[in-house]
C-alpha cells in the first residue's frame, strides 16, 4: 500500500530540492509499501541491521518460507538450528523471539497502535531488547506510514547523501541537520529515494 502523504510529498519535495526531483523522475511509478504487519515488518528489520540490502532480502525469503503463517506463536516454535540455516545470527535469533514475546504479551497495544504517537510507540518498542532507535525508524516509515522520519544513523542513507549531494563523510550535525529541516516533512519519502539511489533492490521492511 502506498503512504497517504505520497503525492503531495512528491511535489513539495520537487519543488524544494533538485537533487530529490532528479531522483523522483528517475524512479517513476515507484514508491514505498506500506507493510500493514506489524510483527512482520519488525522481524525485517532486525533482519536488515548491519547487513546489505540484498543480503537482508536472501535472509527474508528463507525465513518467511519456514512457514505459511509467520505469527508470534509459530516464531516462538522454530527451533534454533532452522532459524540459523536462514542465515541469522545468535542475537538475531534472540531479538526476533523477543520481539514474538512482545506482540504476544502486548495485543491491545497492537490493536490499537495507530491511537498511539510515534514517541509513545518508540517508548513502548524501546523496551523489547534487541530493537533500537535505526530498528524503531525503520518500523515507523514502514508500516506506521510516518511520513518526517530521518535516520541520521543510517549508513546507507549517509553514503547516499554523499553520493547524490556530492559531500563528504563524514557530515557533521550542522549539515544533518541543514537538510531534515529542507526535506521536513516529507523526510521518510526522501529517505526512501536516496535508499533507492545506491540499491537495485527496493528497500521494505
Amino acid at each position: 500500500m502506498k503512504p497517504k502523504y505520497w503525492n503531495k510529498g512528491l511535489k513539495y519535495l520537487s519543488n524544494k530540492d533538485k537533487v530529490l526531483k532528479n531522483l523522483i523522475e528517475s524512479y517513476p511509478n515507484q514508491h514505498l509499501v506500506l507493510n500493514s504487519n506489524h510483527f512482520h515488518s519488525l522481524i525485517n528489520s532486525i533482519i536488515g541491521q548491519q547487513i546489505s540490502v540484498s543480503a537482508a532480502d536472501s535472509v527474508k525469503k528463507k525465513f518467511f518460507k519456514l512457514n505459511k503463517n509467520i505469527t508470534p506463536i509459530t516464531v516462538l516454535k522454530f527451533k534454533t538450528s532452522q532459524l540459523k540455516l536462514c542465515g541469522l545470527s545468535r542475537q538475531k535469533i534472540l531479538y526476533i523471539r523477543n520481539i514474538a514475546n512482545f506482540f504476544k504479551n502486548n495485543k491491545k497495544f497492537i490493536k490499537n497502535i495507530y491511537k498511539f504517537s510515534e514517541d509513545e510507540i518508540t517508548q513502548k518498542l524501546i523496551e523489547i531488547k534487541g530493537v533500537g532507535q535505526w530498528t524503531i525508524h525503520m518500523f515507523l516509515i514502514f508500516s506506521y506510514g510516518s511520513s518526517n522520519i530521518f535516520p541520521e544513523g543510517d549508513l546507507g542513507l549517509l553514503k547516499a547523501i554523499s553520493k547524490n549531494y556530492k559531500k563528504k563523510l563524514p557530515f557533521n550535525k550542522k549539515e544533518l541537520s541543514y537538510l531534515k529541516n529542507k526535506l521536513s516533512p516529507y523526510c521518510s519519502q526522501a529517505t526512501w529515494y536516496l535508499w533507492r539511489s545506491l540499491d537495485p533492490i527496493t528497500v521494505n521492511y
